[in-house]
């Protein structure tokens, strides 16, 4: 800013939350600054190269979109628009006083500069604040940008801010609203009502462009599993002695189709004597990961931790707001030389825990690794090195503590694993042994506890060592089918998937939670979040589909980048929208009756089989709302057909596929634990009585 006077009066500062608006007022005036309260809105006035500032704040969005109805049966709506938060999510009073209070300090500022988050949400926020409370004045408002909230950084940003070259990430940031809200407000108010208008009351349901194709990954892994038939094998498996040792083995063929070749190889090698044929050993180097980005930061404290991600962004947010850590909301896994690798790992030899592995990352080249991934805005998350002020909770210390390890680790020299295998051979059969062992900790000695460095004890044998079978067993292992997703592998298949964004991805899968669509650590999709889907499936398939919400997201992009215009992407949005509400509206009805079904919790789930009584309905997996439990019922049954059965109330059900050739009716494997056992659901069927019969005569 050249030093220039203001025009007159003050210098406006908004920042995006009240922490950050403190930490601006403190780290440019030195600590000197004044608070006041203005109907209840924190202000803070201080001097800046002999200016007189006054920074405030919004709070997040204090602006969102809505429609003009004020009545959420109303639908279509492709006539949103911006309005006042409180209006919108009914708060109340302090989103509508946070306005006024800062509308007023805008009459008396001669300049306003714009200190909300570098990225697309904060230039929407900042934006929005500039053009409505602060009576359009984003056009000469100034924009301060930054990564981190310390002292010299802050000062640095506020000397450079300059007037905003071009408005496309703000543009992009409203465009994204516009489009997300369109989808979702048009889609929930049509399958609300069609609830509704079955009598059962309002009941909230959403699906928007984001959220359908991710509760279409959880369905389709349920569907996957449903599919799953477990198909047994065998491993054969010894446990050699040499000098009274004893060593595990494993046989050379590592699965076996039938049990009687594997059980012939034992009674081949039982008690036998054999030799040591060969013995190899290698080494690999293991290259140190990269600073995090937020995507990795949370699915490594999901793994470290269990903190789901959307937990783990707002601790990350916390200590941005203390400056300890740098802008969590990046996709870089670049740390630049311009961050001041040796100012920050000083500032971090300060604090306890940390001055052993910062002294040696300090005597060597100060040269982390780099990412493929990187963030025009931001680079990737790192600490400031500055002290925490007061004492961080036992979740926020873990988090700063991972950021950090991280930030050493990516400065670490490579680790050098060693890998031992020895063929044994008995019979003329093969065995292997093998263990792993870590020659050089490099940059898992920075990670510590967080590295997975495993060992594994190799026996020290030597070519012709002779060695006995001191016993040998045949292991049956069924497969385990496909795993279902947990928050943090849902995150990466949303963000390989290219559907949402770093910022939205965690809330997404809260909201496919909180909607009861999903449940669990080992997310389990619901009958109401199946049936959703079907209907999706079936009516409008485009919603679950993640090619058109890439789409979506590439122009998003361009309109950021200036290559589209946004009024485009918004018509597209609006046709794109209105030709699936046109599909969805002519199945109302039957959506209804569908989605009232689900809700009362009387939802056809898994189907086992065509119903041997009717003939013409299929057997399925039902769970009664009043008793919680599962049965066999008919898709019939509103016509009249009383085909049902019991099932056992514990374990993961599987259709099996298959007719009993007893009775016809389906069968089902059921795993209540490490082996799946198979069931024919007919309480009837003569396969029981006989084994009935055969109990009593015993």
């Amino acid at each position: 800013m050249d030093g220039a006077r203001t025009r007159s009066g003050y210098t406006l500062v908004i920042c995006e939350k009240p922490d950050a608006a403190r930490r601006v007022a403190e780290a440019l005036s030195g600590g000197r600054f004044t608070t006041s309260f203005l109907d209840g809105v924190a202000v803070f006035r201080f001097e800046f190269d002999d200016e007189d500032y006054v920074a405030s704040s919004a709070s997040g969005h204090i602006y969102s979109i809505s429609d003009p109805f004020g009545d959420r049966s109303v639908y279509p709506i492709f006539d949103a628009q911006w309005y006042s938060s409180d209006l919108v999510e009914e708060k109340g009073g302090p989103i509508a006083r946070r306005i006024a209070v800062i509308g007023n300090l805008a009459k008396g500022a001669g300049r306003l500069i714009n200190a909300c988050d570098n990225d697309a949400e904060g230039e929407t926020i900042g934006f929005n604040v500039m053009r409505y409370a602060c009576g359009g004045r984003e056009e000469s408002a100034l924009r301060a940008r930054f990564s981190t909230l310390t002292r010299d950084e802050l000062v640095e940003a506020f000397r450079n801010a300059e007037p905003q070259q071009k408005d496309t990430l703000a543009r992009a940031g409203r465009a994204r609203h516009l489009v997300d809200f369109t989808w979702g407000v048009n889609l929930s108010r049509l399958l609300s009502q069609s609830v509704v208008s079955e009598g059962d009351g309002y009941r909230t349901l959403t699906i928007g462009r984001v959220q359908g194709p991710t509760l279409n990954f959880l369905v389709s892994r349920e569907r996957e599993i449903g599919l799953f038939v477990p198909v047994p094998h065998w491993r054969v498996e010894a446990v050699f002695e040499v000098q009274g040792r004893r060593i595990p083995a494993k046989y050379s063929k590592e699965r076996f189709e039938t049990k009687r070749e594997a059980e012939q190889i034992a009674r081949d090698c039982d008690h036998r004597e054999g030799s040591v044929t060969s013995v190899r050993t290698s080494t690999v180097n293991v290259p140190p990961p990269p600073a995090f980005n937020i995507g990795d930061l949370q699915r490594e404290a999901y793994r470290v931790f269990r903190l789901p991600p959307n937990r783990t962004m707002q601790i990350a947010e916390r200590l941005y707001l203390r400056a300890l850590i740098s802008y969590p909301r990046t996709g870089s896994q670049e740390l630049p030389p311009s961050i001041g690798y040796a100012v920050i790992l000083r500032g971090l030899s300060r604090i306890v825990g940390y001055s052993t592995p910062v002294g040696a990352i300090l005597r060597g080249p100060l040269t982390p690794v780099k990412g493929t991934k990187t963030d025009a805005a931001h680079p990737a998350i790192f600490p400031t090195g500055e002290t925490p002020g007061r004492r961080l909770s036992s979740s926020e210390y873990s988090v700063f503590d991972l950021v950090v390890r991280r930030f050493l680790a990516a400065f670490g020299p490579p680790a050098k694993k060693e890998f031992t295998s020895a063929e044994i051979s008995v019979a003329g059969h093969k065995f292997f042994v093998g263990g792993t062992k870590m020659l050089k900790l490099g940059w898992t000695g920075y990670y510590g506890k967080y590295s997975q460095t495993k060992e594994v004890e190799s026996a020290t044998l030597a070519e012709d060592d002779s060695l006995r079978v001191s016993s040998i067993g045949v292991k049956e292992i069924l497969g385990t089918g496909p795993r279902r997703y947990n928050q943090s592998t849902l995150l990466e298949k949303m963000e390989r998937e290219g559907i949402g964004t770093k910022v939205t991805r965690a809330g997404i899968i809260n909201t496919v939670i909180d909607r009861g669509y999903a449940s669990g650590d080992s997310i389990v999709a619901s009958d109401l979040g199946l049936l959703l889907v079907e209907v999706m499936e079936r009516e409008a398939p485009a919603i679950l589909s993640t090619g058109l919400t890439r789409t979506t997201e590439r122009d998003l992009e361009k309109v950021e980048s200036g290559e589209q215009k946004d009024k485009e992407l918004l018509r597209n949005t609006v046709r794109t929208v209105a030709l699936q509400l046109e599909q969805l509206h002519s199945a109302d009805e039957s959506l209804g009756k569908e989605l009232s079904s689900a809700i009362a919790g009387r939802t056809f789930g898994s189907a086992l089989g065509p119903c041997p009584v009717c003939k013409n309905g299929v057997l399925k997996v039902v769970k009664s709302k009043k008793t919680g439990k599962r049965f066999v019922g008919c898709t019939n049954y509103g016509s009249g057909c009383k085909a049902s059965a019991p099932l056992p109330q514990r374990g993961v059900l599987r259709a099996a596929n298959k007719a009993c050739r007893h009775c016809g009716w389906p069968e089902v494997y059921v795993a209540t634990g490490r082996r799946p056992w198979r069931l024919c659901v007919n309480r009837e069927c003569p396969s029981k009585r006989e084994k009935a019969h055969e109990v009593q005569a015993v």
